[in-house]
């Protein structure tokens, strides 16, 4: 029986169905999931109390502005990222796997994008509250480009130069 990838012309050595292949897919994705997860719902919880600090309530409108972007940035990247998990339990049982997977992807994909605008928000707002000096934007433009490095423009790039044109 062909597979996605056969019919695709593409045969990275597997024989597997597409339910296999689905099943197999969404076991990388949960565990992928796990991984950012943990750590998203981590920072989110510790962006909630600060509101609940004294400090707080001294911090400039912009800052407290930046706070307010970073926790919703943070809520958004959390609801993204339970979103497959709810997805998965809503459409079990319908046979749709190979469309859920897609779906868990764009999800999980979305909510590694959002993760990223919350860190970059956050270590904005902390590097302000730390120190009022200019180069504050230089530190955060160059640890987003390193996320963006590492999450996005590394493995692009490996796509693309290991990834066989037949």
């Amino acid at each position: 029986m062909e597979n996605d990838d056969t019919r695709n012309g593409r045969d990275d050595g597997r024989s597997e169905t597409e339910t296999e292949r689905a099943d197999r897919r969404w076991q990388e994705i949960i565990q992928e999931i796990r991984v950012v997860q943990t750590g998203v719902q981590i920072l989110l919880g510790f962006l909630l109390t600060v509101v609940f600090t004294p400090l707080f309530q001294g911090l400039a409108q912009t800052d407290k502005t930046i706070y307010i972007v970073t926790v919703v940035l943070g809520s958004l990247a959390t609801g993204a990222l339970i979103g497959p998990v709810a997805f998965h339990r809503i459409v079990s049982g319908r046979r749709i796997k190979p469309h859920a997977v897609v779906w868990a992807s764009r999800l999980t994909f979305t909510g590694i994008v959002l993760l990223l605008a919350t860190l970059i928000s956050a270590l904005l707002l902390i590097l302000r509250v730390a120190t009022d000096d200019g180069y504050v934007p230089w530190l955060v433009a160059g640890v987003s480009a390193w996320y963006l490095l590492c999450w996005f423009v590394l493995p692009l790039w490996v796509r693309t130069r290991y990834t066989s044109g037949e």
